[in-house]
């Protein structure tokens, strides 16, 4: 899986898994963090967070054309490092309340999208034209693979650590996390509690401190602002983890450097020498047929965006609202961060034994398995019976999955690629829809019977029925999969299909359409009240209708992808 690629493929991997986990770190808590300190309703959140989430994705559309036609890759990407820390620095000041504390928030959510935006994309563009070389082409849907297993590498340590430093915290205050208080608090404040919600809000803040009943408008101010705290210091890991990515994108250069380079470069660097570079030349129409099959692409995903971003926001609530935070059982496992690299070591072990030819490379993969496995049966004996969880933790499971089922994805299309079988780009991104409604069929058949928010907001928001955690991860299980088959793919199908002299736009392009697709989230948060079973099948139907438009156009798309 690894063989024969450039090195440069893994510096700029690493760069962007350094970005990734600050990023999702800071999207971990996001919500959370603005509907405990500010008080956010529902669909105040939903606009905030969608709208992030499309500018995020959508601002990279013009760093391809600053990178195309001014800066270039390089120095784009580094300009957006430097903007992104920016914002995360000042999300990580901790503030009042007032209107300034607010316009900071802004501010700095503006700049982290800035940042990304002249980052991600063409960072995406330098992966692409390591594989224009004949040399590695072949090899080009792999890379993408391995990047995107980079990713959620990041992804997946970061929920983890946003939880340990915003724990850590409030404990210090001595304190500990409990769902129901930041929104009782905020009733009590504004004077909107219930008799039944002010008598929940007395146990719970007792619980916390003997006494803290007497006075809960100190109490309720003080563990808002010992939990804003916390997690403002979480968003501060985000600011490290840039460090790290901005030494190894300059430290390493030479093993991508030439790949950093645009057409518009190349052209003038030719004319400068006298030397033709061999470059793609397209007609008109070409490059007309082209752009249009990337945008029918684009349009599909923008659905499978909104359904799957729904991680930060419906399905956190979710977490937090109807699911058990007592977990028992064997599923423990599942929220240990060391138990889980172990298993991944594990995993690992069996898959580079089933791959390895030479007896060494056998062994080293039996130990690799023998340690995965004892780690992890022995930090599972060692766990308390019963532990506790808190809600953006399940965000951990989806990069789990993808790091554990990228081998195994890339492997299944090798094999079926050697017998000349394997789907083309644009229908694996067709079954990828198909997946995403699976998952969310689940999620609609779990809801059936529970309480929709509305009717549980004056106790806190959080349901006395109660699902177990295995629910989400099944879900989230199902997305991962779609996951693999869309992302990935269709990273390497706009690095295939786009015009040469409009590489940077094109990525910009894919990530518009995710925008597009983050923005749509916030539909699905302004519906947070209604049945949960109706809100969830809104976006099975959305995924099935996307899927079976791209099968009804997948002769052009794959007309262009040859």
């Amino acid at each position: 899986m690894l063989k024969g690629h450039p090195k440069g493929l893994f510096v700029l991997a690493l760069a962007n898994m350094g970005e990734r986990f600050g990023y999702y770190t800071m999207l971990a808590i996001f919500v959370l963090f603005i509907q405990a300190k500010f008080g956010f309703e529902k669909d105040a959140c939903s606009l905030i967070f969608s709208s992030f989430l499309a500018l995020v994705y959508f601002l990279p559309l013009f760093g391809g054309i600053l990178a195309d036609r001014f800066l270039g890759y390089g120095k784009t990407i580094i300009l957006g490092v430097v903007v992104m820390f920016l914002g995360y620095f000042l999300l990580a000041i901790p503030t009042g309340v007032n209107l300034m504390a607010k316009v900071m928030m802004f501010g700095a959510l503006g700049l982290i999208a800035i940042g990304t935006g002249c980052f991600k994309g063409n960072l995406q563009a330098l992966v692409g034209n390591l594989y224009d070389d004949p040399k590695y082409n072949s090899k080009r849907d792999m890379a993408f693979s391995i990047f995107y297993m980079c990713i959620n590498i990041g992804a997946f340590f970061a929920p983890s650590a946003a939880g340990a430093v915003y724990n850590h915290f409030l404990s210090k205050a001595g304190l500990t996390y409990e769902a129901k208080i930041p929104a009782l608090a905020h009733q009590f404040a504004n004077g909107t509690i219930t008799p039944e919600g002010l008598q929940s809000f007395k146990q719970l803040a007792e619980a916390q401190t003997a006494g803290a009943s007497a006075n809960l408008s100190a109490f309720g101010t003080n563990y808002i602002d010992k939990l804003s705290e916390g997690y403002n210091y979480g968003f501060a890991v985000a600011c490290i983890s840039l460090i790290i990515s901005m030494f190894i994108f300059l430290a390493f250069r030479k093993y991508y450097k030439s790949a950093d380079i645009t057409a518009r470069e190349q052209e003038k660097a030719d004319k400068a020498t006298g030397q033709t570079s061999h470059v793609e030349e397209l007609s008109p129409a070409e490059t007309k047929q082209r752009i249009v099959a990337l945008c029918l692409v684009f349009a599909v995903v923008i659905f499978f965006w909104m359904a799957f971003h729904q991680n930060g926001l419906t399905l956190t609530w979710f977490a937090r609202d109807y699911t058990n935070s007592a977990v028992t059982g064997l599923g423990r496992i599942g929220f240990r961060l060391p138990a889980m690299v172990m298993m991944i070591v594990a995993f690992y072990g069996i898959f580079g034994f089933t791959q390895a030819k030479k007896m060494g490379a056998k062994i080293a993969s039996t130990v690799a398995f023998v340690i995965g496995a004892a780690g992890a049966y022995a930090y599972y004996t060692g766990m308390p019976e019963v532990i506790n969880i808190t809600p953006e933790i399940f965000q951990q499971f989806n990069p789990f999955f993808i790091v554990i089922l990228t081998p195994v994805a890339v492997g299944l299309f090798a094999m079926l690629n050697s017998k000349g079988k394997e789907p083309s780009a644009p229908r694996k991104i067709g079954m990828g829809m198909f997946i995403a409604a699976l998952a969310f069929i689940f999620m609609a058949v779990g809801s059936i019977g529970l309480p929709t928010p509305d009717a549980i907001a004056a106790t806190g928001g959080v349901s006395d029925v109660l699902v177990s955690p295995n629910m989400l991860i099944g879900t989230y299980f199902m997305l991962t999969i779609a996951e693999l088959f869309l992302s990935p793919m269709g990273l390497s199908f706009v690095s295939r299909v786009a015009p040469p002299k409009y590489k940077g736009l094109m990525q910009g392009g894919w990530l518009a359409a995710t925008a597009v697709g983050n923005y749509c989230v916030a539909i699905i948060g302004h519906l947070w009240g209604i049945q949960l079973w109706m809100m969830w099948g809104v976006l099975v139907v959305l995924c099935v209708l996307s899927g079976t438009f791209i099968f009804s156009i997948m002769k052009k798309l794959e007309a262009v992808a040859k």
